[in-house]
């Protein structure tokens, strides 16, 4: 018996092999450290202070330039966002901004995603002109516009595209870029989020104006950027970029401002209506609490409604928001649930569950699913199967719109950029990351694209170790599992993507076991031969009853504070539990 299902086996993760230089820092932490790649403690800094100037982003002198001359002839900037997390913190750290920064004339408009699609096309150019902006500014977005960068500077518009997603072999005419993932940028981070890559233009123009003397001719004080961070947090880390050491600082910078109760009423009313305590808030619920509530207006109905959350400064008026996007959420997840229930049950009839029959590469198509959750079904599926996986949704005509997961060792966008030069006319568009990716095709191309897609990956998966692992970062003796040891790593660094939070493993007695909210498991566990008495909770398990009346598991797992009632303990956040023989 497995958790969710399947098989997985528990790891120990490599340990570095160069020589380190933590200095006094904890046994522990060294050994977790060295198997993340780092090899000394100034790696593990996170101050503001530490950050890569943002002059070594290639592009960033000339969109400076454009900037100040906006801001100086007070012209009318109106910002293109994205319908996610990324795009809608991008757009909010763009506007605040650039008012702080002087410029009186911000607007706003992000692409309805069942209307328009991605990006800054020319049907958006048409949309923005109803606003009679002088400059445009893509952010989240725009590295693939062609199309629309020429109808916006067609039209007399300048147009400045701020962006991290990679670059095709053509880049848009557009007056100036800023992107890590240009070919040869010396920027030292290719892993900056969209939302990065805008704060990193802020602090360019401010450092810009002030040696002009800009703020002490117009009788201004010099606006603390730092204010914008716990935006810059949130779309970081809901995007899903390696948190290497420039976006551990930016979101360990945004989440102090968050503790300490500096963060925009938004923000906050999105984490009281996550019932999460702002002064103990971790990245992890940036990813898990706030980032899918956001997400959700993109995804259910209209991101405006999120960035509108972002933007205000009436308390009131957050909140009543943040309760719509909750809501959306709740929407978004009964969806989910039947997509996720339907796709099962295509994958039995295609007998992918069978791992014999098993494609490299899996799509997935349903005529009523919801065009804004495929991406996350595509998530779940790629997760139980451990193969790259395409879910399609209709798109009006005879378009199907399809979004990608993909596993490590597997560029799912390259994936696609092979298909496009193979197949010319297979593919309508496409876009996207290593791990994730958007296209469009027609419903006749489908069954061609699926088997295409399948011999593609095929190919890659060729050197790829397909067996499901945990990795942990060994076992904890009873007197490691403390509150002072969880305290300490929690706050040892900042976890996420690329920087995993560690995962500990071990072979337990179970105590007692009760099924808690439906599908979470509650489980009170013992080493065997041992003394201490661990609570421990696994969650949304499928069949949550099946593991009731067990004796012992094998579990792999985090350790963890649990608050109750203003009274603390260590508890385990399970990762993965396999019963024992």
């Amino acid at each position: 018996m497995y958790y969710q299902g399947i098989k997985k086996i528990i790891a120990p993760r490599p340990i570095g092999k160069k020589r380190t230089q933590f200095g006094d820092l904890h046994p522990l932490l060294q050994r977790i450290f060295s198997a993340r790649g780092l090899t000394s403690a100034e790696e593990l800094e996170r101050t503001l202070t530490k950050l890569p100037s943002p002059w070594l982003l290639s592009g960033m002198e000339v969109m400076v330039t454009h900037l100040i001359t906006a801001i100086n002839g007070q012209q009318r900037i109106t910002i293109v966002g994205d319908f996610d997390a990324d795009g809608a913190t991008s757009c909010a750290v763009a506007i605040k901004g650039l008012q702080l920064l002087g410029a009186a004339d911000v607007l706003f408009v992000v692409p309805n995603r069942f209307e328009y699609g991605y990006g800054l096309t020319p049907e958006i150019v048409g949309l923005v002109q109803q606003q009679n902006p002088d400059v445009i500014i893509t952010v989240d977005n725009g590295i693939s516009s062609m199309d629309g960068v020429k109808a916006a500077k067609a039209a007399g518009i300048t147009v400045l595209v701020t962006d991290h997603h990679l670059p095709g072999t053509e880049l848009p005419c557009a007056d100036a870029i800023v992107n890590p993932n240009l070919p040869d940028d010396p920027f030292p981070s290719k892993a900056l989020a969209g939302v990065g890559v805008m704060f990193y233009v802020l602090m360019a123009l401010r450092s810009r104006l002030r040696e002009q003397g800009w703020f002490a001719a117009q009788q201004k004080a010099e606006p603390n950027l730092a204010q914008l961070l716990d935006y810059v947090a949130l779309g970081t880390v809901a995007d899903v970029v390696a948190l290497d050491q420039i976006n551990r600082t930016l979101v360990h910078q945004g989440l102090l401002r968050i503790r300490t109760g500096r963060s925009h009423p938004g923000l906050t009313a999105l984490i009281e209506v996550a019932g999460k305590n702002p002064q103990t808030i971790a990245a992890t619920d940036l990813g898990f609490s706030l980032g899918p509530r956001l997400n959700a207006a993109g995804r259910m109905d209209d991101m405006s409604l999120g960035i509108q959350c972002l933007l205000t400064d009436d308390p009131k008026l957050a909140k009543t928001i943040a309760l719509q996007l909750d809501d959306l959420n709740n929407d978004r997840r009964e969806i989910e649930g039947q997509m996720k229930h339907e796709a099962m049950a295509l994958l039995a009839e295609m007998k992918a569950l069978d791992a014999q029959h098993l494609p490299a590469g899996v799509c997935l198509f349903n005529a009523e699913w919801h065009q804004g959750v495929i991406g996350i079904l595509a998530s779940r599926i790629k997760d139980r199967l451990h193969r790259p996986v395409i879910a399609f949704a209709p798109a009006g005509k005879d378009l199907i719109k399809g979004s990608a997961r993909s596993i490590p060792g597997v560029h799912i966008r390259d994936v696609l950029s092979d298909i496009a030069a193979a197949h010319p006319k297979l593919l309508s568009k496409f876009g996207g990351h290593a791990m994730a990716a958007g296209l469009s095709l027609t419903m006749h191309d489908y069954p061609a694209f699926a088997l295409v897609f399948d011999e593609m990956v095929s190919k890659r998966l060729e050197n790829v170790d397909l067996e499901q692992k945990v990795l942990s970062d060994g076992e904890l003796t009873e007197q490691e599992m403390t509150l002072e040891l969880a305290d300490l790593l929690q706050n040892a660094a900042t976890w996420g993507q690329a920087f995993p939070e560690p995962v500990f493993h071990g072979v337990f007695d179970v105590i007692q076991a009760r099924i808690v909210g439906q599908r979470h498991l509650k489980l009170v566990l013992r080493k065997p031969e041992g003394d201490l008495l661990i609570d421990a909770i696994a969650f949304f398990i499928d069949q949550p009853e099946q593991w009731l009346g067990l004796r012992q598991i094998i579990a792999a797992y985090k350790l963890d504070i649990n608050e109750f009632r203003g009274q603390r303990s260590v508890q385990f956040i399970l990762q993965y539990l396999e019963k024992m023989a």
